[in-house]
Parts: C-alpha cells; structure tokens; sequence
C-alpha cells in the first residue's frame, strides 16, 4: 500500500511540475518571458507561488525545461557509446539522429520560442550557462573513460572543442529557425554542418576516447 501511495505522490509531483511549465511557456510566448511574473505564472496554474519557486527555483528554468536532457544527454551519449566507437563518433552519430528527430534539445523548438530565448538577455545568459555545464561534464565524463589523471588537461580541451561544436550547431538550428526555415529543411542543412563540424575535429578526436572492444 505504501509503495503505491508513494507512486502516486510521484505521479502528482510530475503533473504539478508539468501543469507549471505548461502555463508559464503559453505565458511567456504571448507576452514575452521578462514580462510575465511568477505570481502569474502561479494563478494560471493554479498553485501558490512557492510552489512554483519549489519546483523552479529561477524564473528561467521554467522556459528552458530541458537543462538535465541538454547537459546530461552527450554524457550519457559517451558512456554508452558502441564498442570501438570513440566519444567524438557517438556524438555525431546521436547529433544526426537527433535532427532526423527534431529534437528540441538541440533548437527544433518552432519560431516562437526560439525568438523568445533569443530576446531575452536573460535567458540568453542562463543558455550560456547551459552550454557551460555540459562541457565541465562533459570533460568530467572523458576523464573517466580514459582513466586520465586529475591534472590531464587533455579530457578538458577534447569537451571544449566538442561543446563548442554542439554550441555552434545550436545556434545555426537558432537561426535557421528564425529566418523562416522548416523542420525538414533545418534538419537537412543541419545534418550536413554536423558531417563538417566533427569532421573538421576528426584528426584530433577521431582515435580519442575509443571503446575498448569486448
């Protein structure tokens, strides 16, 4: 009985999160993220405004909803990568998948929200801050799968050079968006910049943190 007690407290916490988000991103889209309140965001959720601050401690969590899948997603992406696969080749292959997807981690978020985000400097700042996180783990997760010592600067400059494609490409997706492209179109243009931006890191990465084979 307890455990499904448990489930359903579960179960209430993820809709009460869901129903947050939801109304603060119909908010924040017809009138701009840096003119809605938290409060409204409160009353058209229908919950106290600290339940909101529970759930999202800075206002621009709620319009950027995906920071653990953007930050997390290329780690997992490198522990689990394929035997004889290197971090550089699962990256690009879970990147071109994700935009035969239109994944909304990587920009396929419609020309709303991606004017939204871009419009606002503080949403911009906590991007940044995004983008930032994912390296530092991303540089965390290569030196553990290439046993490097703790002062190897190698396992950092491979994350810098790999978040900053990831970064670039973002952008591009951004832009494209902005200027009037489509799903398919963006997928397409996007999936050749992917085939270029980790090609032209090839050289460097391309025998770097490689699976041992069974």
């Amino acid at each position: 009985m307890s455990g499904q007690t448990t489930g359903l407290r579960a179960l209430k916490k993820r809709q009460t999160r869901e129903n947050i988000s939801q109304q603060a991103t119909r908010l924040f889209l017809e009138r701009g993220f840096d003119n809605v309140t938290i409060a409204e965001i409160a009353a058209a959720a229908q919950v106290a405004k600290m339940t909101v601050t529970n759930y999202f401690p800075r206002k621009e969590d709620l319009a950027l909803d995906l920071r653990d899948a953007f930050v997390e997603g290329p780690v997992t992406t490198v522990r689990e990568r394929r035997p004889g696969e290197s971090a550089l080749a699962a990256l690009r292959r879970e990147y071109l998948a994700a935009a035969a997807g239109h994944d909304p981690v990587i920009g396929f978020t419609g020309p709303e929200f991606a004017r939204m985000v871009t419009g606002s400097p503080a949403l911009a700042a906590r991007l940044r801050e995004f983008h930032d996180d994912r390296e530092r783990a991303l540089a965390r997760v290569l030196a553990e799968e290439t046993g490097a010592d703790p002062g190897d600067l190698l396992p950092r400059v491979a994350a810098a050079q790999l978040g900053g494609v990831l970064r670039l490409l973002l952008e591009e997706t951004l832009r494209l968006t902005l200027t009037g492209h489509g799903n398919d179109e963006i997928a397409r243009i996007v999936t050749a910049h992917v085939r270029t931006a980790f090609g032209a890191l090839e050289p460097a990465l391309g025998a770097y943190a490689v699976r041992p084979a069974p």
